[in-house]
């Protein structure tokens, strides 16, 4: 037999239960009997006066196990154990450390009492997951911390800290940073004889009529698309109606279950496990020896690379940035500077940290100060031979084992590589714009990438707080490649009927933060231009000579005013009409389906495509590159979950239909009702 993760120990007449389930003292099973056996005996021994509940390790209960969700239900569930501790005789501590979410939170709630450290949080995040709380935390929140909180907790589903839990009645008690036990303890036996025993689930709910509705329109934008904050929402909702607990909670509980057994939750909870599969390397052992990485150069001060720089800084890893040009050099650090000190501003960032960051910075414009570090990433012009030149003098001056890391969108990493005497030290890491902000960043392996090489630089990742996906080497990777077809698709659709402003509002509609011709403003429609006004070759080029380069000119796609609010462009509609006209085109009425099936369809035969080609390790990295590189709405889970929802014989017959040639895996997943692997 297992020995159970949870025990005992005897202080007085105090019995505290202790959790040791590592990594986070997840709520699975065996943590659930357990505690429901201890409390159970905590009850029945006369001699117990009280208990507190808290766990060894890192954080106190960190949330349920979510890969029981899809198993046989074991007894006792949350929900019976959480009641269970709340209905105990006898006063019930929570002793709080690291995080009590979820679950964990609920768990708290189902407590009497609570006392935590000042560096504790606690929250429910489960509707990041596509849930609720589904253990009375609907019902219980409003009770205890009131109605406003509650639906910052369930409905966003961002913790908050342990000062702010106290002020909101969330905890009771704050503790001494390194005194947890002691002052658990000395709490319990202090509120051990006081009667009667406050529970959450007998206390009124006091409500402002207006507040629900207020929050519902602050976060509009943000809810957007999503099922599970408006269920959140309506259960709070619920709690501050006047219902009775018993009819708040059976509420709580059909809520809970239409939202698990519906799309957008499996399509979330997918992603969650996505990010964590994204992080293994097929081939190369998980206990590979790192490279050691105490200093980072960076080629290239401009947008990218101060972002990238910041990201290392950030970190505390000492970042070298070189430039060629003085100005450049000081526009650059002068940015980096300028984005800390409004993070600053916002209260994300003490004085003292930026500070930090700046001094750890080493700006230059000798190449050759480069030469001690231990990863040096190039991000400057997306153009090879610029690149080829910058890796034949890396491959002179770096130390050897230095890792050299191309920050290119969609060139050849191994054709790079080729240009020095060490391609297994060579990879591709692209970083998304802007580099500090966004978290995907698409790690592309050579040819001849070494394992500790792909390893290290995964490692690096997680340090710099980024989702690494690992790329073959391919035109565009992964998700530019996946664009191509988008891009080009739309532009046809433009010719053949379709206005800039019907595709993107499908693609707004489908969840997407913008449409491709909204994207194409937002980053230049000059990028990529060949700069000749008078080579105009299609509708792009046509934008561009006439100055149009989106919002930056107040001109693209569509016309802009002095707030960059868009409005439809005469001018564009009669440079669409003077193309059709070149071509022979008769526009015609163009539906959405349509839209759908040549701009996303073809993104999912593209990813096919992909596997096929050994270009990706799993359809799931490619589900987390476009979830976190493109804003592809998470409650769709994804291109390649999408297209299995959507239903792959859609799928393949949308394809057919307009002329595309299917991706055999597709069409093979299709016909067996398989999975596209």
């Amino acid at each position: 037999m297992t020995a159970s993760p949870i025990r005992t120990e005897r202080h007085d007449d105090i019995l505290v239960i202790i959790s040791d389930n590592p990594p986070v003292n997840a709520l699975g099973a065996a943590v659930r009997q357990g505690i429901e056996a201890a409390i159970k005996d905590g009850v029945a021994d006369a001699s117990v006066a009280a208990m507190v509940i808290r766990c060894d390790g890192r954080t106190f209960f960190a949330g349920a196990d979510i890969t029981e969700f899809t198993k046989p239900p074991v007894s006792p569930l949350l929900p019976e154990l959480v009641d269970m501790i709340e209905a105990s005789t006898k006063p019930v501590v929570a002793a709080i450390h690291g995080t009590a979410l979820g679950g964990g939170c609920e768990v708290t709630l189902g407590c009497h009492y609570r006392i935590a450290v000042p560096s504790a949080k606690i929250g429910t995040p489960e509707v990041k997951l596509g849930l609720l709380p589904g253990a009375g935390g609907t019902q219980r929140l409003p009770r205890v911390a009131g109605v406003r909180v509650a639906l910052e907790l369930t409905a966003k589903g961002d913790p908050i800290p342990a000062k702010k839990a106290h002020e909101a009645g969330l905890i009771d008690r704050i503790a001494g940073e390194d005194s947890l036990v002691a002052d658990a303890l000395a709490f319990a036996n202090e509120i051990k004889d006081i009667r009667p025993i406050p529970r959450a689930s007998e206390k009124a709910v006091t409500a402002d009529p207006d507040a629900v509705e207020a929050f519902r329109k602050e976060n509009a934008r943000r809810f957007r698309g999503f099922e599970a904050p408006a269920a959140n929402i309506a259960c709070i909702e619920k709690a501050a109606s006047g219902a009775t607990f018993a009819d708040g909670i059976a509420f709580e509980r059909q809520e809970f279950m239409r939202l698990m057994m519906g799309v957008q939750s499996a399509a979330q909870r997918h992603i969650f496990f996505a990010e964590r599969q994204a992080s293994k390397i097929d081939d190369v052992p998980a206990d590979t020896a790192l490279r050691p990485i105490r200093r980072v150069g960076v080629i290239g001060a401009g947008t990218m690379g101060g972002g990238i720089a910041m990201n290392f800084l950030t970190a505390g890893i000492p970042v070298t940035i070189v430039e060629m040009q003085a100005d450049a050099l000081e526009r650059g650090t002068g940015t980096i500077r300028k984005n800390y000190e409004a993070t600053a501003a916002k209260g994300r960032m003490k004085p003292e940290q930026v500070d930090a960051a700046m001094a750890a910075l080493t700006p230059t414009l000798a190449f050759d100060d480069l030469a001690e570090c231990d990863l040096i990433i190039e991000a400057v012009y997306e153009e090879m031979s610029v690149k080829k030149d910058i890796f034949t003098r890396l491959d002179a001056i770096a130390k050897p084992g230095a890792i050299l890391a191309s920050n290119t969108s969609y060139l050849d990493i191994d054709e790079i590589a080729a240009v020095t005497s060490r391609p297994q030290d060579v990879v591709g890491m692209h970083f998304f714009s802007p580099a500090n902000v966004m978290k995907l960043l698409e790690v592309v392996r050579g040819a001849k990438t070494a394992g500790d090489v792909l390893a290290t630089v995964m490692d690096v990742a997680k340090k710099i707080r980024k989702v690494a996906v690992v790329a073959g080497v391919t035109y565009g990777f992964i998700g530019n490649r996946m664009l191509m077809p988008r891009q080009v698709e739309a532009t046809k659709l433009l010719l053949e009927g379709a206005t800039p402003e019907q595709i993107d509002r499908v693609h707004v509609g489908f969840g997407m933060p913008m449409g491709p011709f909204q994207m194409a403003d937002l980053a230049g429609v000059d990028i990529g231009w060949h700069r000749d006004p008078s080579r105009i070759e299609n509708i792009r080029d046509a934008l561009a000579a006439e100055n149009r380069w989106g919002q930056k000119t107040k001109a693209g796609f569509y016309d802009y005013d002095e707030k960059r609010t868009p409005s439809n462009s005469a001018r564009v509609a009669e440079i669409i009409d003077q193309f059709r006209a070149k071509e022979g085109v008769t526009p015609r009425e163009i539906g959405d389906d349509e839209i759908v099936a040549r701009t996303l369809y073809t993104m999912v035969n593209e990813g096919a495509l992909i596997l096929e080609e050994g270009k990706a390790q799993r359809a799931s990295d490619i589900d987390v590159v476009w979830i976190y590189g493109y804003g592809w709405p998470v409650y769709r889970g994804g291109p390649m979950f999408w297209a299995q929802t959507e239903g792959l014989k859609k799928v393949v017959a949308g394809l057919e239909q307009y002329g595309f040639p299917v991706a055999r895996s597709l069409k093979e997943a299709a016909a067996t009702g398989g999975q596209i692997r």
